[in-house]
């Protein structure tokens, strides 16, 4: 029995992190989890699991440390698995977004084709991280039997299709502040039921006027309930963040509003008014758009059997074991981040050995 670590920042981490918890525990690993920022801020707990401070963690030296997070102390036990807290989006460029190379991951889990040959060319490049095609952790639950969650969420729409509606935080690609008032008076007319979340880091003024929609025709999810809105919903309203290929992948329309870099898969519009002649189409979707939704969903995460997140525990062991090869030193930045991360923790103890 070994023991494991969970490490997130974000609310928006613990889906992620929980079907991966169950896996960890099924396979009689000891799950222990490090929360940063606003989740240790906020005392955050998952179910069953001990949340450890700085010391315990270096104490307890765990096997792997699954980070739903961009970074990581290197200082940390244990080696390192990124699984990402999102799909690439083109919300911003590759130096900074999506595949940026910090030298903090010996593991990269990738989603699908579409970011494994990415990561893969990196790997051969820098020499320093293993990849492994594991499909993603949060998914799980879409493809599982979710004990009727997704069925209670939808049914005080009483017959009604149901719509969902989810924004970034990103002040230039955010829908939010543009189409709360489309929305609001979709939401008059009654005639679908509205999801509506919100990114945990958007404004709390544009947050409160979103949760005010709330009554016979709306609900308000909060994040932690992000995946099982996304099963309840027929269609997705939303802009260039993550929640799109995430909504897409279960073979369902999705309306972006600006998004940076449409796809076919999208109907992608650019004025408020524009939304009741979007929403017809969404829910009338013609063969092309079905098949431009299939054939992305495909790509990015061609997983529908909710045991992504069994692969992962498998591809850390194959890593552990050194079955995955062996890996070059982390590069010079690494240290220096390394210190970095030190400072803003206030953690000068030694690293793990």
């Amino acid at each position: 029995m070994a023991d494991a670590l969970l490490a997130a920042r974000e609310r928006y981490a613990l889906p992620i992190l929980q079907p991966l918890a169950d896996a960890l525990a099924a396979a009689g690993h000891r799950v222990h989890a490090w929360f940063d920022g606003p989740l240790a801020d906020a005392g955050a707990r998952m179910p069953g699991i001990p949340t450890l401070g700085l010391e315990a963690v270096m104490a307890l030296r765990p096997s792997v440390v699954y980070c739903a997070m961009d970074w990581i102390p290197p200082f940390f036990p244990g080696a390192k698995v990124q699984l990402f807290h999102g799909f690439d989006t083109n919300k911003h460029s590759d130096r900074r977004g999506h595949y940026r190379i910090r030298g903090l991951f010996d593991l990269y889990c990738t989603q699908g084709p579409a970011t494994t040959g990415p990561f893969e060319d990196l790997a051969r490049r820098h020499g320093h991280f293993a990849v492994a095609e594991t499909g993603w952790p949060k998914l799980d639950p879409l493809f599982h039997d979710d004990g009727g969650a997704a069925a209670r969420l939808r049914a005080p729409a009483g017959g009604r299709p149901v719509v969902m509606f989810a924004s970034t935080f990103t002040e230039r690609v955010s829908a939010a502040p543009h189409l709360v008032d489309a929305i609001a008076a979709e939401i008059a007319r009654g005639g679908r039921y509205w999801l509506l979340t919100l990114h945990p880091k958007c404004p709390e003024e544009l947050v409160a006027r979103y949760r005010a929609l709330a009554g016979p025709s709306a609900a308000f999810v909060e994040p932690e309930d992000l995946v099982t809105a996304q099963r309840a919903a027929d269609v997705l309203v939303s802009d260039t963040t993550s929640v799109v290929p995430e909504f897409a992948v279960q073979h369902k329309p999705v309306a972006t509003f600006r998004h940076r870099v449409p796809r076919p898969y999208m109907i992608d519009f650019g004025d408020p008014a524009g939304l009741p002649q979007v929403l017809e189409r969404a829910f009338a979707p013609d063969a092309s758009l079905l098949a431009a939704i299939r054939e992305f969903a495909d790509d990015a995460h061609p997983y529908r059997d909710g045991r992504s997140s069994e692969r992962v525990v498998a591809a850390a062991s194959d890593l552990v074991q050194g079955r995955l090869g062996t890996l070059a030193r982390k590069p010079l930045a690494s240290r220096l981040r390394s210190l970095q991360i030190r400072g803003r923790l206030g953690y000068w103890g030694p690293a793990a050995s």
